[in-house]
């Protein structure tokens, strides 16, 4: 599965990047705010977005709004600082699939992932 990070923190795509390639994921795409994100989905298509709330440009909540615009299935999680329970309801309304609070283990990551598939794609989670 090809998933597009969307974080202006390289240091934070390349942690990212090491989680992922240990859970057996490694078509990865980078974005480094929500105006490059939007160019790199539309051609690239991702069958997953994991996106940060704080970027320059366009932050990651601004980046979903738009993205839910044409594309309501691709799943996204945002992977951000912000922990309060009112900035987690402003993601979920905007149409992020799941949250995941910074720092997190590979373990967290996981099961993020893992959960919003099986939930976006029951059928295939079970094939």
């Amino acid at each position: 599965m090809r998933i597009l990070l969307v974080d202006d923190s390289r240091t934070m795509r390349n942690i990212q990047k090491v989680v992922l390639a240990q859970l057996g994921y490694t078509d990865l795409i980078e974005a480094v705010d929500g105006q490059d994100a939007m160019l790199k989905a539309t051609s690239e298509r991702p069958g997953l977005m994991l996106v940060d709330w704080n970027m320059p440009n366009m932050d990651g909540v601004t980046f979903v709004r738009a993205w839910r615009q044409t594309d309501r299935a691709t799943p996204i999680i945002m992977v951000t600082t912000e922990a309060e329970r009112s900035r987690v309801i402003e993601a979920i309304k905007a149409g992020v699939n799941n949250y995941v609070v910074k720092p997190f283990t590979p373990e967290m990551l996981r099961s993020r992932i893992e959960d919003t598939i099986r939930r976006i794609r029951p059928t295939s989670a079970a094939a």
